[in-house]
């Protein structure tokens, strides 16, 4: 008989975990597992709870294994003013998160080890099974191509969006951008993929010294040839806990620069690109220092054949697509 698993909830949209639902729902079909999105849709082996679900009666109820996949928990609310509708929105996720952790989920995968000690951290340790288990992607879909010379260097930026209280992300990529053009010779420009208000993008054009590119909302398949295109890929959010862009850059080979926070010293070795200290307390969302980090992103510039094969030979060995999900089948039918 053939296994089904069920999924929940099925996400649409943009952001990690759209982009996880579409790579392993696919990579599990690819391997002859069945798969719906419906829990009343029986029989399956397992449930796979992508992050929280509204469904909690149905998830304590269920007979089958339930496996949680924890990313990170939301905290930008309680350190930055935004509206009242977001901070309790973000609230009550925080509250259904850890309350399936602790009462739901037989087994949890935390996308980092940096997101397994937050959670404890936080919410306290748990005796449930867990493992840790980085995003991956298809390296024969993100992988490096015959690039065309480009008059400027670009620094890319991919974040689903960039409001919300994210945007202090963007000031630190413009900052880094401006820091960095008087160490090297080669013009460089700014490229932000991803959900932008009208009037911030206003306010940065006209205040910023580099010129930003604002690409929107792109297709999935158009983010392996924006990243063939850049130079660098700056990873903007602050304690990510395992950031999809930054593991898709890796695989076509473009270096990854970023402050020292969340999961990115994990992900990101010193032949695949630079990490390097935020130098002030970025838990206040204070303003990095941004010397070291242009003087690295300068060196990534500089060195753009060593630092990509470094990349690419990085995600071969640790993000491949395939080893992920045998990894989360064994969480689910092992």
């Amino acid at each position: 008989m053939t296994e089904r698993i069920c999924i929940v909830p099925k996400v649409h949209g943009v952001g990690g975990m759209v982009s996880f639902l579409h790579k392993f729902s696919s990579a599990v079909e690819k391997r002859g597992v069945a798969v719906t999105y419906d829990l009343t849709d029986e029989p399956y082996s397992a449930i796979l709870v992508i992050g929280g679900s509204r469904q909690l009666l149905s998830l304590f109820r269920a007979r089958q294994r339930v496996v949680q996949r924890l990313d990170g928990i939301n905290w930008i609310h309680r350190k930055k003013p935004i509206s009242l509708k977001h901070s309790l929105r973000s609230e009550y996720g925080n509250f259904v998160l850890s309350l399936i952790r602790r009462f739901v989920a037989d087994r949890i995968v935390y996308q980092s080890e940096f997101s397994r000690v937050w959670w404890n951290g936080w919410f306290g340790t748990l005796k449930t099974p867990f493992s840790v288990v980085h995003n991956a992607v298809d390296l024969d879909v993100y992988r490096p191509v015959t690039r065309i010379a480009n008059s400027r260097n670009r620094l890319l930026v991919v974040e689903g969006s960039m409001g919300g209280g994210y945007e202090g992300g963007l000031a630190n990529a413009v900052q880094l951008a401006e820091a960095t053009c008087g160490l090297v010779s080669k013009p460089l420009e700014l490229m932000v993929v991803g959900e932008v208000d009208e009037a911030l993008k206003a306010e940065w054009n006209a205040k910023s010294a580099v010129p930003i590119v604002w690409a929107g909302k792109v297709s999935r398949e158009s983010i392996p040839q924006l990243m063939n295109e850049a130079q660098a890929l700056f990873s903007a959010d602050v304690h990510p806990a395992c950031p999809n862009s930054v593991i898709e850059a890796l695989a076509c080979g473009l270096p990854v620069v970023a402050y020292d926070t969340g999961s990115l010293s994990e992900l990101v070795p010193a032949s695949a690109g630079v990490v390097v200290p935020y130098g002030a307390n970025p838990w206040n969302l204070e303003t990095p220092i941004v010397g070291p980090l242009a003087q690295g992103l300068a060196e990534v510039l500089d060195r753009q054949q060593k630092f990509r094969e470094g990349a690419r030979a990085h995600a071969e060995s640790s993000f491949g697509l395939e080893a992920m999900t045998e990894k989360y089948l064994d969480a689910l039918l092992g």
